[in-house]
């Protein structure tokens, strides 16, 4: 055995670097509770001609709001409009999601993330 290096050549350098890992896993923890409250508290709009979706950062439905010139469309068309409206605020809302993520994780090594 190699003197200060304890068993397997797991010495103190090697816990006080376990400790810090530990240290910065529990903070992202952390910070993952309050990222995922800010994403419940946020509102995203997505919108398709006269028609406005709302979901939360969570992609929770809010709000669906559909303007004179949508309702006067024909049921195919509306629901067309309402369908393109969900999916633009979904997809600005996974972008969201995805981006908080990325400044959260920024700094950890994670393979895959």
């Amino acid at each position: 055995m190699t003197k200060g290096q304890g068993f397997g050549g797991f010495g103190l350098g090697k816990m006080k670097e376990l400790a810090d890992a530990f240290k910065k896993a529990q903070q992202v923890q952390e910070d993952a509770k309050k990222l995922q409250e800010e994403l419940e508290q946020m509102e995203i709009e997505g919108q398709a001609g006269d028609v406005t979706v709302t979901l939360s950062g969570n992609q929770e439905p809010r709000r669906v709001n559909i303007g004179a010139d949508a309702a006067a469309k024909s049921p195919e068309e509306l629901s067309q409009l309402v369908l393109d409206a969900m999916m633009d605020a979904y997809d600005k809302s996974t972008a969201t999601m995805r981006e908080r993520m990325e400044q959260l994780t920024s700094g950890l090594n994670i393979p895959g993330l």
